[in-house]
């Protein structure tokens, strides 16, 4: 495979649901190309593409895979994403990569939830969608209804340029609409005809719906088509369909069965014909507000989308070239480090299968190893000066508590997190000091599942996952005196502090400290001191272990001893008067309170408001941002939506989405407040 022109490279990227037959699909495309000597197959565990340990045992992919091949002297990167929810970002960067989004649809299901959410985001990425029905072969596949759907979920431009012979057991190969003719594999062996008898009247009502919706895209020819009632010819047909395709102004709809290969060629004649090139979108943003033309002369500029961290080889980086030609042994500038990268070796890559290649121009994609600090996102260019726009990841918003299993895995426990972390950028990794947590944030269960089965597989590291504490904090109802006295003789030099504190609710106005000492019962060098020692004892809590918050702390009485008095005396003392008069002051405990905008369709709405109530949350409103949808606004106890992610999924079947803050804090309910502080005397003394 030579380096090819730009216009003839084509960037597909596979989207939909899990499950639909996506990469079926692909490795369809590679048998049929000659890349591969046998038809791939998930079911039966020796797929190119689902290659992963964790891919092989769940048989659903995990992450995206390339799939380069040649039709007709064109190079087609096929980029095969995964399709459940938890593992959006590889599909985001996979579209990124590509200029055309082939929603890939299965026959009886129809389009699903995450079809419908990347529809979506593909939309406001701005690249060109198509639609293929997958699976036509399986019972009760249904192509007039799952068309049907189509049009309804997606609007009036889906159109069909490819339609079934038959379904189920019956189904026999594919109608092209575009040329009229009909196409049969027998194994790898593709067999055209004419269209049969039964087939031709349906043929010729989809070529006319077919012309009617792609005539929008030349204001001259649909004059002709519509107003003189002139048939365009193939010719005109094809130039339109070209552009329509790539403006937005039509969707097309194919359809195969990629296990029996089915449609698999046609689909391709038609990706070399009417999928957009690298140049079709123009200019590519930069995040300064420029951008820069897709364009194989000049300087080198690429981004990454997508990296991955071999334990032998080290990290891979995907690349998609936007300007110049990339070869190896090239120095290139990382423009978030500033750092140079050299680029030793250029891989194309199926699956996990890499070539060396000498040259790729811009709008194709490598794949580039061993550079030592570029990641998802990252963009290289000859000096640095070029940044390309992020791409657009969701919040990880499903954290979890992690820990190593043994002593011997805690020290190689943090190399191994940081290089998932490296990999996958909708995880994310902190250390919660408050807590004392390491916590690691997801899109939810299974992609947390799948990260401590790769620290297991690839770094030979056990790790458990554990509840995430909330940070509770505790605060006082009312004020309250009391006296710390600390003296202790043990020979020599002693220990003597003795302060009186008065502790008050300071609501909203977090800690003060008050020296209403006169006469000099405390000498002014141990103030501070007992200042340290009030706060000191705050940051742990006197309840349950929480820290204390919005007090107002007055010394207003004390002595001291001119031999025996020191700072650690008075912190002590303070330590004592604090939590005596903690102890008086009616200590309470304050639960932090999340603010969550949840978008949800009409008909989940009330089911959602329902759940929040039953969570002891409240709706604070409501607003229709487009048609179809309700985004509700609500405050929660993050008690109770701290893993609301796979929950939110659940009550909507997939269809919602939210953000979350942390604001403000609440006292807890008194029987909750119990349990916690049982909870917390049980944990310590443990």
């Amino acid at each position: 495979m030579g380096a090819p022109a730009t216009d003839k490279v084509r960037n597909v990227a596979l989207v939909g649901h899990g499950g639909s037959g996506k990469t079926s699909l692909a490795e369809a495309i590679l048998f049929l190309s000659k890349v591969t000597h046998r038809l791939g197959s998930v079911d039966e565990e020796h797929s190119n593409l689902d290659y992963d340990p964790e891919e092989i045992r769940r048989k659903n992919s995990i992450g995206l895979s390339l799939a380069p091949v040649v039709h007709k002297g064109v190079k087609i990167n096929i980029i095969d994403t995964p399709g459940y929810a938890d593992f959006l970002g590889d599909a985001i960067a996979g579209m990124a990569a590509a200029e055309m989004a082939l929603f890939v649809v299965d026959a009886v299901s129809g389009p699903q939830v995450q079809t419908e959410r990347l529809w979506r985001i593909a939309g406001q990425m701005g690249i060109a969608r198509a639609v293929l029905i997958n699976r036509m072969d399986k019972e009760n596949a249904d192509f007039d209804s799952v068309m049907a759907t189509l049009e309804e979920k997606f609007g009036h431009r889906i159109g069909a340029v490819q339609m079934p012979m038959g379904a189920e057991s019956d189904f026999r190969g594919v109608i092209d609409v575009i040329r009229m003719k009909a196409y049969h594999h027998e194994g790898d062996v593709e067999e055209i005809t004419e269209i049969p008898d039964s087939f031709k009247a349906a043929a010729e009502s989809a070529r006319e719906k077919l012309t009617e919706l792609v005539a929008e895209a030349d204001d001259a020819l649909m004059e002709k088509y519509l107003l003189e009632g002139e048939r365009l010819t193939q010719e005109e047909l094809e130039t339109l369909l070209d552009k329509a395709i790539y403006q937005g102004i039509f969707v097309p709809v194919f359809v195969t069965s990629a296990t029996e290969l089915h449609g698999v060629e046609d689909l391709l004649d038609e990706i070399v014909s009417f999928f957009p090139p690298p140049t079709a979108h123009g200019a590519i943003p930069t995040a300064d507000g420029g951008s820069r033309e897709v364009s194989a002369e000049g300087d080198v500029s690429a981004f990454v989308f997508k990296t991955l961290s071999d334990p032998y080889i080290g990290r891979i980086n995907y690349v998609k070239i936007v300007s110049g030609t990339l070869t190896p042994n090239t120095e290139l500038v990382n423009s978030r480090t500033g750092k140079k990268e050299r680029v030793g070796r250029v891989y194309k890559v199926v699956g996990k299968d890499a070539t060396d290649v000498e040259a790729v121009p811009a709008g194709d994609i490598a794949v580039l190893p061993k550079l030592s600090d570029t990641v998802t996102g990252d963009t290289l260019s000859a000096d640095g000066s070029v940044s390309f726009v992020p791409l657009p990841f969701p919040e990880p918003l499903y954290p979890v508590a992690i820990q190593a299993k043994t002593k011997a895995d805690e020290d190689k426990l943090g190399t191994a997190l940081n290089k998932l972390v490296e990999e996958e950028p909708t995880l994310h990794l902190n250390r919660d000091e408050e807590t004392h947590q390491t916590v690691l944030s997801g899109l939810g269960d299974v992609q947390i599942d799948v990260a401590l089965a790769h620290l297991r597989d690839r770094y030979h590291v056990e790790a458990e996952i554990l509840d995430i504490r909330i940070p509770y904090r505790e605060t006082i109802r009312k004020s309250a005196t009391a006296q710390g006295r600390h003296k202790k003789q043990t020979g020599g030099s002693g220990q003597f502090g003795d302060c009186s504190l008065r502790l008050e609710p300071n609501p909203g106005k977090g800690y003060e400290f008050i020296d209403e000492i006169v006469g000099g019962k405390i000498p002014r060098q141990f103030i501070p001191a007992v200042d340290k020692g009030i706060q000191d004892t705050m940051v742990h809590g006197v309840l349950a272990g929480y820290p204390l918050v919005d007090i107002k702390a007055a010394v207003f009485d004390g002595s001291y001893h001119s031999v025996d008095s020191s700072e650690i005396a008075f912190k002590t003392a303070a330590r004592i008067a604090f939590k005596a008069a903690a102890d008086k002051a009616e200590l309470i405990l304050l639960e932090p309170i999340a603010t969550l905008e949840i978008q949800v369709p009409d008909e989940y709405a009330g089911t959602v408001m329902g759940d929040i109530s039953s969570m002891r949350g409240r709706i604070l409103g409501m607003d229709s941002p487009e048609a179809g949808i309700q985004s509700i606004k609500a405050q929660v106890p993050y008690a109770e939506v701290v893993h609301y992610s796979p929950h939110l999924r659940s009550i909507t079947s997939g269809t919602g989405t939210y953000t979350i803050s942390v604001d403000e804090y609440a006292e807890v309910p008194f029987e909750m407040a119990k349990k916690v502080v049982e909870q917390a005397q049980a944990d310590k003394e443990s």
